[in-house]
């Protein structure tokens, strides 16, 4: 049984779809996209899976613990979580206003940290916790400082979580980067462009490419592996950079 948070976005969307297809059951935890969410258990029962819905706020303490309840719950019980939702908006530096900024900060780090320290105690021995993150934590985007700031913290929240809970349970991140979405080659082909030629692989990313590697380091295969960051890039950190 697994938790996917931001499970109504495309990322968590694709997350979500993997687990279910290595015979999990999912629960499709999502803050906002109620009719997204419910489409989507309606696939992966549709399927031959089993899904819920959950509704909540992951910047609130309080939701994040009535999550990891609901899908005890629910599915009988919980062995894995994944940390997906988060929000990414664009704002250059200079005129950056501090709302602006907490609100990356609190959607993306502080969302990440309440789930994270809901989640564990529920956990079984054995259990983990992999949190998302993004390549943007250590080569940013211009107007993604906010973004960038919450994603290198989300890299050392979970190294953290892995040294704090030991044995118990694993605590990794996966930092993809640039992952396709319906009607990006038309919103930023500068941006494509320049990500294809940069990327050894010649390929975005895609949601179902971020949740193999979640569903890996959910495995018994990555039954050593804690306090690492996954990196789903097609290769981009291979090379000088691209965000030019």
């Amino acid at each position: 049984m697994v938790l996917v948070t931001g499970a109504s976005g495309g990322v968590g969307a694709g997350i979500a779809r993997r687990f279910a297809a290595a015979g999990a059951a999912v629960g499709v935890a999502y803050g906002t996209g109620a009719d997204r969410a419910e489409a989507l258990v309606a696939e992966l029962t549709a399927a031959g899976g089993r899904a819920v819905a959950l509704a909540g706020d992951v910047r609130d303490p309080g939701a994040c613990a009535a999550l990891v309840d609901g899908c005890r719950e629910r599915l009988g019980g919980l062995e894995h979580v994944v940390a997906a939702a988060g929000i990414q908006p664009v704002a250059d530096l200079p005129g950056m206003s501090v709302a602006d900024w907490r609100a990356v900060l609190d959607a993306d780090a502080t969302g990440t940290f309440a789930t994270l320290q809901a989640a564990a105690p529920a956990l079984p021995d054995g259990g983990s916790i992999t949190l998302v993150a993004s390549i943007e934590g250590s080569r940013p985007e211009r107007g993604h400082a906010h973004y960038a700031a919450a994603k290198a913290a989300t890299v050392m929240l979970a190294r953290a979580a892995a040294v704090e809970y030991g044995t118990r349970i694993r605590v990794n991140s996966v930092s993809p980067g640039l992952v396709t979405r319906p009607g990006i080659e038309e919103q930023w082909p500068s941006g494509v462009a320049r990500w294809r030629a940069a990327a050894p692989l010649g390929e975005l990313i895609t949601p179902q490419a971020v949740g193999d590697a979640c569903v890996f380091l959910a495995s018994p295969m990555a039954r050593c592996i804690s306090g690492h960051d996954l990196v789903v890039d097609a290769g981009v950190s291979a090379v000088s950079g691209w965000a030019r």
